[in-house]
């Protein structure tokens, strides 16, 4: 395998440090060298996380350059385009078509930005969704992140069963049918096209 670049962006709360143990235990169970590092902002108060996934057949460091990731996978709009450095030329951004106002929206200090996913499109491959919205249907409206995993496994066509594997290694039990359902949702969405 050549080497993959993944980065995932989100706010504190959305489930990124999971779906980055999730690749890690993809990575892991396919014979893959991984690396994984976490990068915190004030993510307790919902401030941005960003997480590097490479895998690779030999992988020596876990920091994506800008300009050299396959896939950003965005939890939130706003996060999707503060990423956008990263992404290569031809690259994938996956991104949950959720707003969440950082605390300068909040406060009034300033105004959520409109038309990023319209901006977004112009400038690479974007596919976005309610994975919000998915996340509910499938009875657990915090697994927006799983939603996304099942949109970067159809848009890798890799081995599924390899996914669900991973899932249940990382996710306690009592949470795995419904993140597994999740995931599907994502998975079926780009099926039908």
């Amino acid at each position: 395998m050549k080497q993959m670049d993944i980065v995932l962006v989100g706010v504190g709360g959305q489930g990124t440090l999971l779906a980055s143990r999730i690749l890690g235990a993809l990575a892991m169970d396919l014979n893959y060298d991984v690396k994984v590092s976490e990068v915190h902002g004030m993510a307790q108060r919902g401030g941005s996380v960003v997480t590097y996934v490479r895998i690779g057949d030999k992988v020596n460091s876990p920091l994506v350059e800008a300009g050299s990731a396959d896939y950003v996978l965005a939890f939130e709009q706003l996060e999707a385009a503060r990423a956008m450095e990263y992404l290569k030329k031809g690259g994938c951004v996956i991104v949950n078509s959720q707003k969440i106002s950082p605390m300068p929206v909040v406060t009034g200090a300033t105004a959520y930005p409109e038309g990023l996913l319209e901006r977004l499109s112009e400038a690479c491959d974007v596919v976005a969704l309610d994975a919000y919205g998915l996340a509910e249907q499938a009875g657990e409206a915090r697994a927006v992140n799983l939603v996304l995993l099942g949109v970067l496994c159809a848009r890798m066509d890799s081995d599924k069963a390899a996914w669900l594997r991973a899932i249940e290694s990382c996710v306690p039990a009592r949470f795995v049918e419904v993140n597994k359902k999740a995931f599907e949702l994502g998975y079926q969405t780009q099926q039908k096209q």
